[in-house]
């Protein structure tokens, strides 16, 4: 028996289409220099300006109620075995430089101030200046080197040097006849993190504090030793002013700074920053987070998904994802070989849902892959579900045939198909992280009847399945093609 598919109004269909993209965090994100981003105990923290800072249960929703005690300004975090370390500046950071600033440090066992455990330590002075020298003791970042296990802080304002230091990583306290070294100038809120053998300096750069008028971006540096020299891609060096750009304005997003990495594992990556004014949340800074990307070895910061239409086109072979139907033929145009010169020249109509939908078969509907031929039946609209929740950086999607209602979803045997209509189940919501390398992993929130954490993979030239992620292999990998 073949039934006609639900078809969305024409209305419904353009408001899908011109959606804005959803490239902020949600809830009340609003924060200003934000630390980089904790887990613990299935939340997510950042700490901000002042005492406070923000929870997420899904690092997509964030709300106030981060503690952390002693005020002061731009904090960093990081996890030394199963205690966190907190570093703050509790003074500092005039615009014209010159000012007394201290840079402190304090543990905690949790971030979570509901439980037992929840006691700061006593603050310990890391780093200082007088008012006189060339450096403010503000905005510190830390790295805990995956190398040998050291400890660096970095510190510093836009005006006078960036400093680092190397602290005692059980201790918290500065390593004792440690002297501080410049390793930048022209930048501030400054972190370091490390990869295939090269440190990355990351600096915020240009004028903050003054919402939609500021001038914050990120730009970057790397050296192969911890202490600099810190040089960007045409080798100008950040003692000099150097660094190659990783973020800055977009759309409605203004002044972003305050760099964080957040590394998820098995090639996702995300950068958490603060935007100075987020315009369609009332020019407040907000937190955002979006993919980092890397690129002949230079961080950059990836784009948020956006809602639209596309062709979902599998890394292995380029070929596409699309519904298992009978192919319909279009009406046959001229042909060059034996055309009239006087015949007049006519334009050919694509092919609509209307023309092929009375085809399609009710009911579950299966998925393949194949060539690509801008066809209704490779074409998938991707739009957030308001309410189904999220994962760091993201919300949930619905993947449909495009005008249909007729949506992707995982099955209880680790296969993908269609079914007629969007419920909301968890089987139909996906994630859409962007790799570091640009392309993309595709995840359903839920396999039913299973714990496994599967993906969307091409397995052979045509059959699309669930399995588990493999960043090492083409298989794993899709791209959105907006035709």
């Amino acid at each position: 028996m073949r039934l006609k598919i639900k078809i969305i109004s024409t209305t419904a269909l353009l408001t899908v289409l011109f959606a804005g993209s959803l490239t902020a965090q949600v809830g009340k994100p609003f924060i200003h220099d934000p630390s980089t981003i904790m887990e613990c105990e299935g939340k997510y923290y950042t700490f901000g300006t002042f005492a406070g800072g923000l929870i997420s249960e899904d690092g997509w929703t964030w709300n106030p109620g981060g503690v952390r005690p002693g005020g002061g300004a731009a904090p960093d975090a990081v996890k030394i075995g199963d205690r966190y370390l907190i570093a703050y500046g509790a003074t500092g950071g005039g615009l014209g430089g010159r000012h007394n600033g201290i840079i402190l440090t304090m543990w905690n066992k949790t971030l979570d101030p509901d439980s037992p455990d929840f006691k700061y330590s006593e603050a310990i002075q890391v780093a200082s200046s007088d008012g006189e020298e060339d450096c403010d003791a503000i905005d510190p970042g830390l790295l805990l080197d995956p190398t040998d296990g050291r400890l660096w802080c970095s510190y510093g304002t836009y005006f006078g040097f960036i400093r680092l230091v190397e602290l005692d990583p059980k201790t918290g306290k500065r390593v004792e006849g440690n002297e501080p070294v410049n390793i930048a100038i022209d930048c501030e809120a400054t972190d370091l993190l490390y990869r295939d053998g090269w440190y990355y300096l990351l600096g915020t750069h240009g004028t903050c504090c003054d919402g939609p008028n500021s001038s914050y971006n990120i730009v970057v540096g790397r050296s192969r030793k911890v202490t600099g020299p810190y040089l960007d891609n045409v080798g100008r060096d950040m003692l000099k002013g150097g660094g190659k750009m990783v973020l800055a304005a977009g759309g409605r997003l203004i002044g972003p700074g305050h760099f964080g990495l957040w590394d998820q594992g098995s090639g996702v990556q995300k950068m958490s920053c603060h935007y100075e004014a987020d315009l369609d949340q009332g020019g407040y800074s907000v937190l955002g987070i979006r993919p980092l990307l890397w690129k002949n070895e230079w961080p950059v910061a990836g784009d948020n998904f956006k809602e639209g239409t596309y062709e979902i086109e599998s890394e292995r072979r380029g070929y596409a994802l699309e519904l298992v139907v009978d192919f319909v033929r279009m009406p046959r145009g001229g042909r060059w070989f034996d055309r009239d010169e006087n015949e007049p020249i006519e334009s050919v109509p694509s092919q609509e849902l209307a023309d092929v939908i009375d085809t399609w078969p009710a009911g579950n509907t299966d998925v393949r892959i194949g060539d690509y031929m801008c066809r209704p039946h490779q074409k998938w609209t991707i739009t957030a579900v308001p309410g189904a929740g999220g994962y760091p950086g993201g919300p949930y999607y619905k993947i449909v045939i495009a005008g249909t209602d007729r949506a992707l979803a995982a099955t209880a045997e680790a296969e993908v198909i269609t079914v007629p209509e969007f419920t909301g189940a968890p089987e139909q919501l996906w994630r859409i992280d962007q790799l570091i390398d640009g392309t993309y992993r595709i995840m359903p929130k839920l396999v039913p009847d299973s714990k496994a954490r599967l993906a969307l993979v091409s397995s052979g030239d045509s059959t699309p399945t669930l399995a588990v992620f493999d960043m090492n292999s083409d298989n794993s990998k899709w791209n959105f093609r907006d035709h």
